[in-house]
Formats: C-alpha cells, structure tokens, sequence
C-alpha cells in the first residue's frame, strides 16, 4: 500500500494548491505523512454523517471538495461539531484532504463532471483561467446539448439526473424556450452572470441563485436560469475523481480501493410547493 504523502502528491498533481483562490483552504487538514493508504472515500461535505462512513468503510483517507475550516479557527475541542470530526478522523487514523477552488478550474473539473451527468459537449471554460495555454482550465463550461431542448425538458433533465434533493430544480424563464447551448459552473453561480452573458448561451444551470441577481439577470436578456441544488451540482466530480484516482492506483500498483459516499449532505430536507391562488402582496 501507498504511503498517504504518495496518495497526496498525486492528488496535488490533480488539483494544484497554487491554483486555489487565495482566500480558500485547500490541502491536507489532517493526516500523518508515513501512514499506509489502502481504502479511500471521496464526498462534497467533511460533516459527521461522512466521517462516520468513512470509520464504518474502513477508509484511510477522506476526500472532500468543501473546507473543513475555511475561515480558520482557534480550537478542535471536541464540543464543536468540527472539533469532533477532527476528533473522530484523528482516533481512526483517516486522513483529510480537500481539493475545492482548485478542483473547479481543473481539466478535468468539478464543472465537466456536472456536464457529463448532463450529457453536455463541453466547448470550453465559461471563465478561461489566463496561466492555461491550452484554454482548457477555467471556472464553468459552455456546452452543446446533444440535440435541442425546451427549458422545461432540460430542467426536468437535470432533475432526473442529478441526485435527488428537495429542492428540485428551479426554473427562471418560459418553460418552452428552446435551448441549444448551455453554461453550467458547481455550485454557487450567480457572481458569473456577466461572463454567461457574454457567453451567449440560451441557458445557465448552476446553484444557490439569490433573488435579486436572479431579477436583474432575467430583465437583462432572456436568458433561462437553472437552479439546482449545491451539492447536487457538485456531487458528480465525486466519481469523477475517484475515477482519476483510480486510474493513478492502477497505473502505480498501489491497488487502492476507492469509493464514492453516497450521504446526501445537502442541507435541505423537505419541500412544500406553494397552493395559494392569489398573491399576499408580501413586501419586498
């Protein structure tokens, strides 16, 4: 077996630290360099739910896209939640490392994953990262569909495809406009409106979309807006790392079994669709 700071470097060679937004935390949280890696987890959230699986799995490293501690903190007193992960990883010997900006603007990336669950052509970065001069790594795709759809077969699509939540999925736009080219970006997208504008795409899948840049971007163009879930938006470059992983575990003969958690870890759990008949006329 694999020692972990081997695991590591190849996951380095995947998704570079350096390539990471400066006020993200990425890398290995916790682990001891010399330990043997023979089993690894790949998730989207290092939450307890996880941390447990990966004991119950046997797993000697965690992968995860979000930050355990992403605005620091002073103390892993076991009396906070992420204090008792890090308690619980520590006590069954499971390293963490975690690949997050710099997984999004990876070729391949967190982005890719999310077209491919989509049966989307990628054509290229929505945002080119300017250090790539092949063009190829950037922050979101702009994709093709196979062939033609209204924005309501392409949301009904991605609810089919993506992993179920409450939430579903949103739809800002008509229902029948038709849609040939789509941008999509992981998680939180409603920062990147401009750039999808310039894009020209008949639509935007993403998540966490606000109401108001939602307003404004539906009174700029007609733009359809899909909004999924974040961690159903992130969840697919879970097997598309895993799969990376297991094919440097091959080529190297480390033979390491490699999983992907299946915990929904989105934080939503039910959903009530609206049955009133007239507006409240609620304020702003």
């Amino acid at each position: 077996m694999p020692c972990l700071s081997d695991v590591i470097a190849a996951l380095e060679n995947l998704w570079p630290a350096e390539r990471a937004e400066s006020w993200d935390a990425v890398g290995t949280v916790v682990g001891e360099p010399g330990q043997k890696v023979g089993r690894v987890l790949f998730a989207v959230d290092p939450v307890q739910d996880v941390v447990d699986e990966a004991v119950k799995l046997g797993a000697d490293l965690l992968v995860t896209h979000h930050p355990l501690y992403l605005r620091g903190t002073t103390t892993v007193a076991a009396s906070s939640f992420k204090g008792r992960v890090v308690h619980t990883l520590i006590k069954n010997d499971i390293a963490l490392h975690v690949a997050h900006t710099n997984a999004d603007t990876a070729d391949p990336g967190v982005s890719d994953a999310l077209a491919g669950a989509l049966g989307l052509r990628v054509v290229r970065p929505l945002v080119p990262d300017p250090a790539d001069p092949d063009g190829r790594r950037g922050l979101g795709r702009i994709c093709e569909l196979d062939h033609p759809l209204t924005v309501r077969e392409l949301a009904a699509r991605a609810a089919e495809r993506l992993p179920a939540t409450a939430q579903g999925i949103r739809v800002a736009g008509d229902p029948d406009a038709v849609v040939r080219t789509v941008a999509v970006s992981g998680g939180s997208g409603d920062s990147l409106f401009d750039h999808v504008r310039a894009a020209g795409v008949d639509a935007f899948l993403t998540a966490d979309l606000r109401h108001h840049p939602t307003s404004e971007a539906r009174a700029h163009s007609p733009l359809a807006l899909l909004d999924a879930a974040h961690w159903a938006t992130e969840w697919p470059w879970c097997e598309l790392a895993a799969a990376q992983l297991d094919e440097i575990s091959d080529r190297n003969g480390w033979g390491l079994r490699v999983h992907v958690s299946r915990t929904v870890t989105d934080p939503w759990t039910a959903h009530a669709a609206s049955t009133a008949t007239e507006s409240l006329g609620a304020p702003n």
